[in-house]
């Protein structure tokens, strides 16, 4: 077989390539023609192909992500926003922490185990190359229903990867969500976050600057698994006639990566670093051009370098192939020697591949032969912008219309307690310990709020007690019934929780994961979820740093729930000041802060029971939001408060139920003349959050509350074995708790 070199393509302008089966369009084909004024080598258009998927390249997503920038609302703490490989943002003390969360949701649902592995280990990598330790990591599930057969295989696959994976870099999994839902049932959501920290000097970003300099890979050896994996995968629907289909998913190494994190934080130290990329998504396609794109020349390569585990790759499969575990860095040359005696030190493999050239083109070699010549920004920057036509789907008028004040509700002190029950039972708002157990919530010892906890919480500077809180949220079905507001109403309830620990929020990381661009409804609603956010941030002056877009998350003409996650960084002065969520001292008085209204859209109730979505989501106000959070900030700070805990799905009753189980306190509630029992229990209004309130600290509480204009009202007091609404019902600690926590043990052992 006739390499298929530069040249060759040049001479053989009629050869027909295998555009079609590698995603690419026809007219994107023709462009590549056009960009290189020749047909494309093989290698070449495994390049393009890899780099211009949708995961890729955010190629339908670009002109709505823009408002990120556009509307980023001023703010010194942030170093590095949109467009690094993580976002930095500034926490005092001369202290830097980075911050992402990405999806690998169609690797996850083809091989549970490794999918979601390897998501982690993809996330730290990214955390990695800025730079930072790894520190943290959360993950955000969306499951299809509870007792589907499938969800039984899928579930317990990507807790197994998630937990192995993690537990084996030594990293707590402090937060995170499980929600099941039938519109996930063949696309399940694997997002994944992790934390790093740093000092700011020690920021590096992803650039290969300087002539000469030479390029390194580093890490696992470069194998057949993965062969396009994410980048093609997570680029169409699932269909077994297309080609995405196909791709094997990545085979995860937890103690490689490890030691590629060490090895990594040395060279750091050493200042043996020029710029860095790690190998994720896209392998040495993208870390090769994006390297290249991003500095001041060109870049040869010379693949016959390239450590193997399967010598029988082609070139095409080498840069296409999604192994993990891998890093490319640029060193200078008087430097490359202690580099590679440090990977020889951690057991790492390292090669030098290529260097740097004072040219403007990427170029690959392969057995001496010319295989790529491109600009590498038209690979890594300049793929194709699609603005895709959207529009309202005639349905939503029709869902929104269908309002659940139609619904029955429970009538007298044993329905309410009925429903209660069943709702703190439920999948979705039952204990996830069967899910948490499974994870190393404290290794590294810095841990001090994990799962259940509204936020995870890790202490970063020993002697000071420097913290920082992350926390994430998404309710699919507010943003089905509104996209717009459902994006926001994510933000507000990610906020709420990580002001409710004590913490200043202060930035956005966001997974935003959506049905077929190719379908205008869908596009609609990621239209409106991207500017109902950006709109958002700019009133809570929470900045969006980065994230990721996961579309085509949709099997024929069924979509997911429209499910922006969004993810929270907030600072804390002294960890020792956290407020747990947890009712532990009898006699603190229970107050709950903001209004309580008649709003059950996309309620948990709604969906408990009556299996109903439809209305409009709880109304939001933005600027309540935030002085709610400085409300539960102060009161952190200022010692008026031992407990908080935010109200969002299932509202008061849940959240009720939560801090008395986690505290093992039970609480006498007062339902206040004028409200009904039911909506004051089951509502699901925002701007809100319960307290408790040591009883010294009642009228200071009150006076800083008044004074900024946030209304409160004491509900009830920390007291007794049971949650007992005064002259409706008592449920006993023991039988709430039992039916809390045996649901997902019974439903997948």
């Amino acid at each position: 077989m006739t390499l298929d070199t530069v040249k060759h393509a040049e001479e053989t302008p009629e050869t027909e390539l295998p555009w079609a089966e590698l995603g690419l369009k026809q007219d994107e084909y023709a462009r590549v023609r056009e960009i290189l004024g020749r047909r494309p080598t093989g290698a070449e258009l495994a390049m393009y192909s890899v780099m211009w998927s949708e995961h890729c390249s955010y190629k339908s997503s670009k002109v709505h992500l823009r408002q990120f920038g556009d509307k980023a609302p001023a703010t010194d703490a942030l170093l590095v926003g949109i467009g690094e490989q993580a976002g930095v943002v500034d926490v005092g003390q001369g202290y830097a922490v980075t911050f992402k969360i990405e999806s690998h949701n169609h690797p996850s649902y083809v091989e549970p185990h490794q999918g979601a592995a390897t998501g982690i280990g993809g996330i730290v990598r990214d955390i990695i190359a800025m730079g930072a330790r790894p520190v943290a990591v959360m993950d955000p599930l969306r499951m299809g229903a509870p007792d589907h057969p499938d969800t039984k295989r899928v579930l317990p696959g990507v807790v197994s990867g998630i937990g192995s994976y993690g537990n084996c870099l030594g990293l707590p999994n402090i937060g995170g969500e499980v929600v099941f839902d039938a519109c996930y049932q063949g696309n399940p959501l694997v997002n994944a976050l992790c934390v790093g920290v740093m000092k700011h000097e020690d920021i590096h970003l992803a650039k290969a600057a300087g002539a000469g300099n030479k390029v390194i890979l580093y890490g696992a050896r470069t194998g057949g698994d993965g062969i396009g994996g994410a980048s093609l995968l997570a680029s169409e629907t699932f269909d077994d006639e297309k080609p995405s289909k196909r791709p094997a998913v990545q085979v995860g190494d937890p103690f490689q990566e490890k030691l590629l994190i060490e090895c990594t934080l040395e060279l750091f130290r050493e200042g043996l670093v020029t710029g860095i990329q790690d190998l994720g998504a896209a392998g040495l396609s993208c870390a090769t051009s994006e390297l290249a794109s991003n500095g001041s020349g060109g870049m040869r390569v010379t693949l016959d370098d390239v450590p193997l585990r399967d010598s029988s790759l082609s070139p095409e499969e080498i840069l296409m192939s999604e192994s993990q575990e891998r890093m490319c860095a640029v060193a200078e040359p008087a430097k490359v020697e202690r580099f590679l005696e440090i990977c020889e030190k951690w057991d790492v493999t390292a090669t030098v591949i290529g260097e740097v050239t004072d040219g403007e083109r990427l170029e690959i070699y392969w057995h001496g032969e010319q295989i790529v010549d491109v600009p590498p920004r038209t690979v890594a920057h300049e793929g194709p912008v699609y603005e895709r036509p959207y529009a309202r789907p005639d349905w939503q008028d029709t869902l929104q219309a269908d309002d659940p004040a139609r619904l029955a509700r429970p009538e007298g002190g044993d329905a309410l307690r009925q429903a209660a029950l069943d709702l703190v039972g439920s999948p979705n708002q039952a204990s996830k310990s069967w899910v948490t157990d499974q994870y190393d919530r404290y290794v590294l010892g810095d841990t001090v709020l994990a799962q259940p906890e509204d936020g995870g919480m890790i202490r970063i500077d020993a002697e000071s007690g420097l913290g920082v809180a992350v926390a994430t949220d998404g309710n699919g079905r507010y943003a089905k019934l509104d996209p717009y507001a459902g994006a926001q109403l994510a933000l507000a309830e990610s906020y709420r929780n990580v002001a409710a620990t004590g913490a200043t929020p202060l930035a956005v990381t966001d997974c935003l994961n959506f049905g077929s661009p190719e379908d205008p409804a869908a596009m609609w609603q990621f239209a409106e979820a991207c500017r109902g956010l950006a709109d958002a941030c700019q009133v809570l002056g929470t900045p969006v740093t980065g994230g990721n877009v996961s579309l085509y998350n949709q099997t024929g003409d069924a979509a997911i729930h429209p499910t922006p996650v969004v993810g929270v960084l907030g600072v804390i002065d002294d960890v020792a000041r956290r407020t747990p969520m947890a009712f532990a001292d009898e006699g603190h008085l229970i107050y709950l802060l903001g209004e309580t209204k008649d709003e059950f859209g996309g309620s948990a109730w709604s969906q408990v029971a009556h299996g109903h979505l439809g209305g409009r989501p709880p109304a939001l106000d933005l600027e309540r939001e935030r002085l709610l959070g400085e409300i539960l900030v102060s009161a952190s700070r200022d010692g008026m408060i031992d407990a908080a805990h935010d109200l969002s799905d299932g509202g008061l009753v849940q959240a009720l139920a939560e801090s008395c189980l986690e505290g093992g306190r039970g609480a006498r509630i007062v339902v206040p003349d004028g409200i009904d029992p039911f909506v004051l229990l089951f509502s699901e209004s925002q701007g809100r959050a319960i307290v408790a309130v040591p009883r010294s600290e009642e009228v200071r509480f009150n006076d800083m509350c008044g004074a900024r204009g946030l209304p409160v009202a004491r509900i009830g007091v920390v007291d007794g074995d049971a949650i007992d609404v005064q002259g409706r019902f008592s449920l006993p600690l023991d039988e709430l708790r039992a039916r809390h926590e045996r649901t997902l043990p019974e439903l997948f052992g």
